[in-house]
């Protein structure tokens, strides 16, 4: 009876020891796959001063009122679930792992460029922004892969159904990891959608230029100027999340920053 009760009690204990809920894995947040340490995020959900409108929003309401004066957020406009499907991590890695992508430094000119696999990447540059580093020495996936490498993924994607006459849609794809974001620059408009994660956006009109460190991170900036800034010029701002979508009109100054592991895809107007 005693070495019985001895192995019911050792096994016991070797049942505790190596239960999964005394794991000693630290908890995460997975969107997709896409992993967030809730101790990596930094920056939260903010202010909302964007107005955010839906598909009962008419080709001409846009025309008349966001295209060329302000943006919007608009929000199921368009389904993209299956290309949500696709952009799991694990999916993206079996599909595209092997294809080479050229990075980007987070600095506001992005001089600088990296190519590696997309593997790499994921496995190298998708953890968490260090407050310490500048933005030449942070490297950022965006817009610079293969597109026919990639064009079965990126069919699938149905961009927001607003259009500016003249103007045609290129697309532009990303990955990026807590903290990270591109900070204040300008150029032709455009939609930003999330897919996963949630991103934070700052946007000022074409005659205020916000006040930025060209080679701060967005998170740098956020951390030090934010507060300063929204006091000197009018900042648009707000926290867009997956299946919702920014417009920018041409020129306005913007910056974004990723509150999460984030996946996410601009459709870039031009004429």
């Amino acid at each position: 009876h005693f070495y019985k009760r001895m192995n019911v009690l050792l096994g016991l204990i070797q049942s505790l020891l190596f239960s999964p809920t005394l794991s000693l894995e630290r908890p995460y947040i997975s969107n997709g796959g896409w992993r967030t340490y809730p101790s990596d995020i930094i920056a939260t959900p903010g202010p909302c001063n964007i107005d955010i409108r839906d598909m009962t929003m008419t080709q001409q309401e846009f025309i008349n009122q966001y295209a060329f004066t302000k943006p919007v957020i608009v929000r199921d406009t368009n389904n993209n679930d299956l290309f949500r499907a696709l952009a799991r991590k694990s999916t993206l890695i079996s599909s595209y792992g092997h294809t080479t992508v050229t990075l980007s430094s987070a600095n506001t000119h992005s001089y600088d460029k990296k190519a590696i696999t997309f593997s790499e990447y994921c496995d190298l540059h998708t953890g968490p922004q260090s407050i310490n580093t500048l933005g030449n020495e942070t490297f950022y996936m965006f817009g610079d892969n293969n597109h026919d490498e990639w064009s079965d993924f990126l069919t699938e994607y149905t961009p927001p159904p607003f259009t500016l006459p003249r103007h045609l849609p290129a697309l532009s794809f990303g990955v990026a990891g807590p903290g990270s974001g591109v900070p204040f620059h300008f150029h032709g408009p455009g939609f930003g959608e999330t897919v996963y994660g949630r991103k934070r956006w700052f946007l000022t009109q074409p005659g205020d230029q916000p006040q930025f460190h060209p080679n701060k991170t967005t998170l740098q900036w956020f951390l030090q100027d934010y507060q300063k800034v929204k006091k000197e010029v009018f900042l648009h701002e707000c926290t867009i999340r997956p299946g919702e979508a920014i417009y920018f009109p041409d020129k306005w100054w913007h910056a974004t920053l990723n509150i999460d592991t984030a996946v996410f895809i601009s459709t870039f107007l031009s004429p």
